[in-house]
């Protein structure tokens, strides 16, 4: 009994430590941008998806949450931050629905079993980031309108997007494998 509790102890202490170690990924792949105006081009579409296939749907979910909660009680975790403010403030501005739409990809990335082809993994992880442009996208634009969401939240990004989607394609049987230590 006593090494049963012991053994679930150290299960939930690696989870959580898990899940440190994912937010501190996406706070740095969110410090490596280039700054485009209102959204900036970052890592973290690639580091989200990586998280959800790397960690699973629901370890993957809880990484997003505790990088969203550090975020909302201000630590400058966001692109941008702090020189473009911090808080909720920050969290629904232009950047907000795209944040939001980060907890859907994580899902479907870590969710949809990609030990198939790469072809079809190529569509289904395409598929994860476009949950993250189906929040950002209408967000922005109720903010900025649909001209500025369509050519600085969706045209100026996508080619970097479609090269994150690639590369996560061909390393994501690789990725998946991280599941087996976890």
């Amino acid at each position: 009994m006593e090494l049963t509790k012991s053994l679930q102890a150290q299960k939930i202490l690696k989870y959580i430590i898990i899940t440190f170690i994912g937010s501190i990924l996406l706070t740095i792949s969110a410090k490596i941008q280039i700054p485009f105006y209102p959204v900036p081009m970052t890592m973290q579409t690639f580091m989200v998806i990586f998280i959800g296939i790397a960690f699973g749907w629901k370890l993957g979910l809880a990484t997003v949450l505790l990088y969203l909660s550090e975020g909302a009680i201000g630590l400058p975790v966001f692109a941008g931050t702090p020189e473009k403010g911090i808080g909720i403030a920050y969290m629904v501005s232009t950047t907000g629905g795209y944040l939001v739409g980060f907890l859907v990809a994580v899902f479907f990335a870590g969710f949809v079993n990609l030990e198939k082809n790469i072809f079809r993994n190529f569509f289904l992880i395409s598929f994860a980031v476009s949950t993250i442009y189906l929040f950002g996208l209408p967000w922005l634009a109720y903010l900025k309108g649909w001209d500025i969401a369509y050519v600085y939240g969706f045209k100026q990004v996508i080619l970097s997007d479609i090269l994150k989607i690639s590369l996560i394609t061909v390393i994501s049987k690789q990725t998946l494998k991280i599941r087996n230590f976890i």
